[in-house]
Protein backbone atom coordinates (compact mmCIF):
# COMPACT_ATOMS: atom_id res chain seq x y z
CA UNK A 1 0.00 0.00 0.00
CA UNK A 2 1.10 3.31 -1.05
CA UNK A 3 2.33 5.43 2.13
CA UNK A 4 -0.35 8.26 2.74
CA UNK A 5 0.86 11.78 2.48
CA UNK A 6 0.91 13.82 5.31
CA UNK A 7 -0.45 16.79 5.90
CA UNK A 8 2.23 18.95 5.57
CA UNK A 9 3.71 17.11 2.50
CA UNK A 10 4.31 20.17 0.08
CA UNK A 11 5.66 22.20 3.21
CA UNK A 12 7.84 19.54 3.60
CA UNK A 13 8.76 19.25 -0.37
CA UNK A 14 9.53 23.10 -0.16
CA UNK A 15 11.99 22.84 2.59
CA UNK A 16 13.90 19.82 0.93
CA UNK A 17 14.66 22.19 -2.08
CA UNK A 18 15.36 25.02 0.14
CA UNK A 19 17.72 22.82 2.11
CA UNK A 20 19.28 21.35 -1.29
CA UNK A 21 19.75 24.84 -2.40
CA UNK A 22 22.12 25.42 0.26
CA UNK A 23 23.87 22.15 0.49
CA UNK A 24 24.10 22.26 -3.39
CA UNK A 25 25.77 25.88 -3.55
CA UNK A 26 28.04 24.81 -0.55
CA UNK A 27 29.44 21.91 -1.48
CA UNK A 28 28.19 21.80 -5.62
CA UNK A 29 26.04 18.85 -6.36
CA UNK A 30 28.40 16.21 -6.91
CA UNK A 31 30.10 16.81 -3.32
CA UNK A 32 26.52 16.91 -1.79
CA UNK A 33 24.98 13.41 -1.32
CA UNK A 34 21.82 12.26 -0.37
CA UNK A 35 22.76 11.31 3.08
CA UNK A 36 24.10 14.76 3.68
CA UNK A 37 20.73 16.25 2.75
CA UNK A 38 18.59 13.65 4.56
CA UNK A 39 20.68 14.39 7.22
CA UNK A 40 20.17 18.38 6.95
CA UNK A 41 16.38 17.77 6.35
CA UNK A 42 16.30 15.99 9.85
CA UNK A 43 14.86 12.72 8.14
CA UNK A 44 15.91 9.57 7.12
CA UNK A 45 16.96 8.58 3.93
CA UNK A 46 14.23 6.01 3.34
CA UNK A 47 12.03 8.96 4.53
CA UNK A 48 13.35 11.38 1.95
CA UNK A 49 12.05 9.29 -1.19
CA UNK A 50 9.02 9.52 0.04
CA UNK A 51 9.34 13.37 -1.41
CA UNK A 52 11.65 13.06 -4.12
CA UNK A 53 12.40 9.68 -5.92
CA UNK A 54 16.21 10.89 -6.78
CA UNK A 55 18.57 13.47 -5.87
CA UNK A 56 18.60 14.61 -9.79
CA UNK A 57 14.62 15.58 -8.93
CA UNK A 58 15.73 17.76 -6.38
CA UNK A 59 17.90 19.56 -8.44
CA UNK A 60 15.15 19.65 -10.92
CA UNK A 61 13.11 21.32 -8.37
CA UNK A 62 15.59 23.84 -7.72
CA UNK A 63 16.40 24.89 -10.86
CA UNK A 64 12.84 24.85 -12.28
CA UNK A 65 11.46 26.88 -8.95
CA UNK A 66 13.96 29.42 -9.61
CA UNK A 67 13.20 29.96 -12.82
CA UNK A 68 9.59 30.17 -12.18
CA UNK A 69 9.72 32.61 -9.62
CA UNK A 70 12.34 34.60 -12.38
CA UNK A 71 9.90 34.24 -15.14
CA UNK A 72 7.36 36.60 -12.99
CA UNK A 73 9.52 39.13 -13.83
CA UNK A 74 8.01 39.56 -17.40
CA UNK A 75 5.48 41.93 -17.25
CA UNK A 76 4.16 41.98 -21.35
CA UNK A 77 2.11 45.17 -20.73
CA UNK A 78 4.89 47.61 -19.57
CA UNK A 79 7.36 45.87 -22.64
CA UNK A 80 6.88 48.68 -24.76
CA UNK A 81 7.56 51.54 -22.54
CA UNK A 82 11.03 53.47 -22.54
CA UNK A 83 11.99 52.33 -18.72
CA UNK A 84 10.79 49.09 -19.47
CA UNK A 85 14.55 47.37 -19.10
CA UNK A 86 15.04 49.31 -16.07
CA UNK A 87 11.98 48.02 -14.53
CA UNK A 88 12.08 44.25 -15.11
CA UNK A 89 15.71 44.34 -13.80
CA UNK A 90 14.81 46.26 -10.83
CA UNK A 91 12.37 43.17 -10.49
CA UNK A 92 14.70 40.89 -11.40
CA UNK A 93 17.10 41.65 -8.85
CA UNK A 94 14.32 41.56 -6.13
CA UNK A 95 13.43 38.29 -7.21
CA UNK A 96 17.66 37.22 -6.51
CA UNK A 97 17.21 38.77 -3.11
CA UNK A 98 17.59 36.16 -0.59
CA UNK A 99 18.46 33.40 -3.70
CA UNK A 100 21.70 33.42 -3.84
CA UNK A 101 21.65 29.89 -3.43
CA UNK A 102 19.38 28.93 -5.94
CA UNK A 103 20.93 31.33 -8.04
CA UNK A 104 24.27 29.66 -7.93
CA UNK A 105 22.82 25.99 -8.41
CA UNK A 106 21.74 27.33 -11.39
CA UNK A 107 24.68 28.87 -12.42
CA UNK A 108 26.91 25.98 -12.21
CA UNK A 109 24.70 22.67 -11.84
CA UNK A 110 22.94 22.66 -15.37
CA UNK A 111 25.05 19.93 -16.72
CA UNK A 112 23.71 17.49 -14.32
CA UNK A 113 20.34 17.74 -15.05
CA UNK A 114 19.07 14.71 -17.14
CA UNK A 115 18.32 15.83 -20.45
CA UNK A 116 14.93 16.51 -20.90
CA UNK A 117 14.67 18.64 -17.79
CA UNK A 118 17.99 20.58 -18.72
CA UNK A 119 16.31 21.54 -22.26
CA UNK A 120 13.43 22.53 -20.48
CA UNK A 121 15.22 24.97 -17.70
CA UNK A 122 17.29 26.33 -20.91
CA UNK A 123 13.85 27.05 -22.47
CA UNK A 124 12.51 29.30 -19.32
CA UNK A 125 16.48 30.54 -19.29
CA UNK A 126 15.50 31.60 -23.19
CA UNK A 127 12.52 32.69 -22.67
CA UNK A 128 14.03 35.52 -20.10
CA UNK A 129 16.64 36.31 -22.98
CA UNK A 130 14.27 36.98 -25.33
CA UNK A 131 11.88 39.40 -23.42
CA UNK A 132 15.24 41.49 -23.09
CA UNK A 133 16.03 41.24 -26.58
CA UNK A 134 12.79 42.65 -27.38
CA UNK A 135 13.10 45.30 -25.37
CA UNK A 136 16.50 46.80 -26.21
CA UNK A 137 14.80 46.28 -29.93
CA UNK A 138 12.28 47.96 -28.79
CA UNK A 139 13.95 50.83 -26.85
CA UNK A 140 16.07 51.64 -30.36
CA UNK A 141 18.98 53.81 -28.64
CA UNK A 142 20.76 52.74 -31.14
CA UNK A 143 20.42 51.77 -34.65
CA UNK A 144 21.69 48.68 -34.74
CA UNK A 145 19.36 47.48 -31.63
CA UNK A 146 16.24 47.57 -33.53
CA UNK A 147 17.70 46.31 -37.10
CA UNK A 148 17.04 42.72 -37.88
CA UNK A 149 20.03 42.24 -40.04
CA UNK A 150 22.78 39.63 -38.59
CA UNK A 151 24.87 42.21 -37.43
CA UNK A 152 21.95 43.39 -35.59
CA UNK A 153 20.46 40.53 -34.13
CA UNK A 154 23.70 39.54 -32.68
CA UNK A 155 25.06 42.50 -31.16
CA UNK A 156 21.11 42.95 -29.52
CA UNK A 157 21.82 38.80 -27.89
CA UNK A 158 25.50 40.30 -27.02
CA UNK A 159 23.55 43.25 -25.41
CA UNK A 160 21.02 40.93 -23.37
CA UNK A 161 23.65 38.38 -22.75
CA UNK A 162 25.68 41.03 -21.17
CA UNK A 163 23.01 42.39 -19.05
CA UNK A 164 22.32 39.20 -17.33
CA UNK A 165 25.85 38.88 -17.13
CA UNK A 166 26.25 41.72 -15.25
CA UNK A 167 22.73 41.02 -12.60
CA UNK A 168 23.58 37.25 -12.37
CA UNK A 169 26.76 37.50 -10.37
CA UNK A 170 25.21 40.07 -7.84
CA UNK A 171 24.61 37.52 -5.29
CA UNK A 172 28.49 37.19 -5.03
CA UNK A 173 29.51 40.99 -4.34
CA UNK A 174 26.35 43.16 -3.35
CA UNK A 175 25.58 43.80 -0.31
CA UNK A 176 22.24 44.65 0.86
CA UNK A 177 22.75 47.57 2.93
CA UNK A 178 25.89 49.00 0.81
CA UNK A 179 25.72 52.41 -0.28
CA UNK A 180 24.77 50.91 -4.08
CA UNK A 181 21.18 49.52 -3.63
CA UNK A 182 19.58 46.66 -5.78
CA UNK A 183 17.51 49.05 -7.74
CA UNK A 184 20.52 51.47 -8.70
CA UNK A 185 22.34 48.31 -10.05
CA UNK A 186 19.49 47.00 -12.13
CA UNK A 187 19.32 50.49 -13.95
CA UNK A 188 23.37 50.72 -14.35
CA UNK A 189 22.92 47.18 -16.07
CA UNK A 190 19.64 48.42 -18.16
CA UNK A 191 21.54 52.08 -19.01
CA UNK A 192 24.76 50.07 -20.32
CA UNK A 193 22.73 47.41 -21.87
CA UNK A 194 20.54 50.17 -23.92
CA UNK A 195 23.74 52.47 -24.23
CA UNK A 196 24.51 53.55 -27.95
CA UNK A 197 27.79 52.14 -28.95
Amino acid sequence: MARKQAADYEDKRRAIVDEAARLFAEKGFAGASLADLAYACDMSKSLFYHYYPSKEAILYAVMRGHMDDLLTAIDLSSENRPEALHDFARRLLRLYAGAAAKQKVLLYELANLPKTERDEIIAKERRLIDHVEGMIAGAGAAPEQASDNARGVARRKARAMLFFGMLNWTHTWLKPSGAVSRDDVADMAADMALAAG
